[in-house]
């Protein structure tokens, strides 16, 4: 079959698959807070699919944002951008990546998912890079714009040490020397400590230092939806590391997070804080994305159980004793929503009552109908725990129809203005979000 043949069967397919029986009951608000509804799990020969085709942005258009701020487009013509990191000088460092696609194609439904997926732009090339953004001295809104690091592999995390930047390439954590203001670093990377490979299922390696510099945490996805791959490619997997700065030398932290994708400090608890991605294939409203303090020691479920001790029986061998000590998560934030971006923030160039919370990207999802996530959210705080619904704050990335994908949100950052930052990974953009 040629690749036009290919794709137009796909598309049927596609269409066929978003029209069965199999549509979301529930909204993702319904499924927000610390008790959301779980309906009965369902059985799929082939998940229902939904996925707008990728279009990127036209000159002139921008995702919508809510009463009283505004958006500006401040970086373009990227490769992928996935992650954005702000330095202490102002500078903003964008990581442009894609999975390193080592993953074997095993079934049918693999290959059949993989092509509809594809056709959204979420597969686009990534550019193995870090690019720097720094405002232009006369101002304006314009920001420069340099290629501050190559010859990556499938990076994501990324975090500053004093004079040491870390990069969590997808197999290993590789330092570089930073000096302050430098637009690019040429000197080569050093392994700092390796991390689970192998077939890349989830390839993000989400990173974040601690408060005194000492340690370094890592999300770890799971190689699998629900371990099909087998249980012993799990290993150190669906976990949050902890890695000792000094000696490189790493233990598992928390573990049973299916995909962490990001970490972060909460502010006026100090805990440790991720968003997680649930499993798929059960149902449009079946598992809700989550993000949760992380304890040290804690189990949360994957792949045995899910939101506490919600029993997964595809899942073999079943193990109650694990189901046992799952821990619950303490907000949902709705199924499939796919959130890959997390930023606490106290105090921000948006209105005050976008601070004091958590903002949330979610990269929105390609097995439910009608689709959910595709947004960005406000989560308020009250006494380190998380209150109310989600707000949602930047929308607009697909058409009205959902046949159409413009872009979606990814990494967060805060610029030194207090600025929300967006990196787009479908439409190759930073986006910046103030006050109007």
């Amino acid at each position: 079959m040629n690749d036009i043949a290919l794709g137009s069967a796909l598309a049927l397919l596609a269409g066929v698959l978003a029209g069965c029986s199999g549509g979301a009951t529930l909204d993702p608000a319904q499924q927000s807070g610390d008790n959301p509804p779980l309906p009965a799990p369902r059985d799929f020969l082939v998940p229902p699919m939904q996925v707008p085709i990728g279009v990127g942005w036209k000159p002139g258009q921008a995702p919508k944002v809510a009463a009283g701020l505004t958006i500006e487009k401040i970086a373009g013509d990227l490769m992928h951008p996935r992650q954005l990191l702000t330095l202490p000088n102002g500078d903003v460092l964008v990581v442009e990546s894609n999975g390193p696609g080592e993953e074997p194609v095993t079934t049918p439904k693999q290959l059949i998912a993989n092509k509809v997926k594809n056709r959204s732009g979420k597969g686009g090339k990534g550019g193995n890079r870090i690019t720097l953004l720094r405002p232009k001295p006369a101002g304006g809104g314009e920001w420069e714009q340099h290629t501050f690091l190559e010859h990556l592999h499938s990076p994501f995390g990324v975090q500053l040490i004093g004079d040491t930047l870390y990069v969590a390439n997808t197999g290993a954590i590789v330092k570089f020397p930073y000096q302050a203001g430098e637009t690019r670093i040429t000197a080569p990377g050093v392994e700092f400590t390796d991390l689970p490979s192998t077939i890349n299922h989830h390839w993000t390696k989400a990173l974040l230092a601690s408060p005194d510099g000492t340690k370094l945490y890592v999300g770890v996805g799971s190689n699998s939806n629900i371990t099909e791959n087998g249980l012993e490619i799990e290993y150190r997997r669906a976990d949050v590391l902890e890695v000792d700065v000094a000696s490189g030398g790493s233990r598992i932290y928390a573990a049973g997070l299916r995909n962490p994708t990001g970490l972060q400090w909460e502010p006026q608890s100090g805990k440790l804080w991720a968003i997680v991605n649930e499993r798929d294939e059960i149902g449009a409203d079946l598992v809700p994305d989550y993000m949760t303090s992380v304890q040290d020691g804690g189990f949360y479920g994957w792949p045995y159980s899910y939101f506490g001790q919600h029993v997964d029986r595809r899942v073999v061998p079943q193990r109650p004793d694990l189901v046992a000590k799952a821990l619950k998560p303490d907000y949902a934030l709705g199924s499939h929503v796919a959130a890959l971006g997390l930023l606490f923030s106290t105090d921000n160039a948006l209105p005050a009552a976008y601070h004091g919370g958590a903002f949330v990207s979610e990269h929105g999802s390609w097995d439910r109908s009608p689709l959910s996530g595709y947004a960005v959210v406000f989560v308020a705080f009250q006494q380190g725990k998380p209150v109310g619904l989600p707000q949602t704050l930047v929308s607009g990335f697909h058409s009205d129809d959902e046949t159409q994908l413009y872009g979606a949100p990814v990494g967060l950052a805060q610029d030194s203005q207090g600025a929300l930052l967006i990196a787009d990974d479908v439409g190759d953009t930073v986006w910046r979000v103030t006050a109007q």
